[in-house]
C-alpha cells in the first residue's frame, strides 16, 4: 500500500532558515532521492568536503529533516525523514514569511539550474522518453477552495509512486527517477 500522503511541513523561521543553504538543500535532495549515505558518500556525490557535509548533515538532523541510520561498523549513515517537504509561512510571524521567501528563492534558483542543465542535454534523451518531457504554464480563474484542492491533487498525483522508493522490485522495467516541480500561486492583484 502506498505511503500516506504526508510531508514535512515547516513554518518555524529557525527550521526554515536551517534549510535555506545550498549545501543543505543538495544533501537533502540527495538523501530524499536515494538510499542512506554517509558524510563521505555525500561529499563524493555533491563535490563538497567530508567535514562540510558532516557539519551540514548534523544541522539537518538537529532540525528534524534527516536522521541517523543504523551504524555499519564505523560508518554513520544518514537518511531523510520524509521524501516530501513543504515550507508554509506563518503569516502572523514576519520572520517566518521572510524565511520561507528566502528558501523559496533558493529553491527556485536550484530548480532553474537543474532544468536548464536538463534542457542543455535533452538531445541525449532516449526516444522512448521524449514524450514524457513537459514544461507547463497555465493561467486560470479559481476560488481559494479550488486552489487548495488543486494543490492537494498535485501532491497526490505523485503519491501513487511512493512504494517504489522502499520497494525497488515494484519499479517496472524502464522506470527512472523523475522530478515534478510545480509552483501554484494566486495572483496578488487579479484583474477585474
Amino acid at each position: 500500500m502506498a505511503e500516506e500522503l504526508k510531508a514535512t511541513v515547516v513554518s518555524d523561521p529557525e527550521r526554515v532558515r536551517a534549510l535555506a543553504h545550498p549545501i543543505r538543500l543538495a544533501l537533502l535532495d540527495l538523501l530524499e532521492h536515494g538510499q542512506e549515505r554517509t558524510a563521505t558518500q555525500c561529499a563524493e556525490a555533491i563535490g563538497e568536503s567530508v567535514a562540510s557535509c558532516s557539519f551540514h548533515l548534523r544541522i539537518l538532523a538537529k532540525y528534524g529533516f534527516i536522521e541517523a541510520g543504523e551504524r555499519r561498523g564505523r560508518e554513520k549513515p544518514w537518511r531523510a525523514v520524509n521524501r516530501r517537504r513543504t515550507a508554509t509561512p506563518d503569516f502572523d510571524d514576519p520572520a517566518s514569511v521572510r524565511a520561507v521567501g528566502a528558501l523559496a528563492e533558493l529553491t527556485l534558483l536550484r530548480e532553474t539550474e537543474r532544468i536548464a542543465a536538463f534542457l542543455a542535454n535533452i538531445h541525449r534523451l532516449p526516444p522512448e522518453l521524449r514524450d514524457s518531457v513537459g514544461l507547463l504554464k497555465s493561467a486560470f480563474w479559481a476560488t481559494p477552495a479550488e486552489l487548495a484542492q488543486l494543490s492537494h491533487d498535485l501532491q497526490e498525483i505523485t503519491s501513487r509512486f511512493t512504494d517504489r522508493w522502499e520497494r525497488p522490485d515494484l519499479r517496472p522495467d524502464g522506470a527512472r527517477l523523475a522530478i515534478l516541480f510545480a509552483a501554484l500561486n494566486p495572483e496578488l492583484d487579479p484583474e477585474p
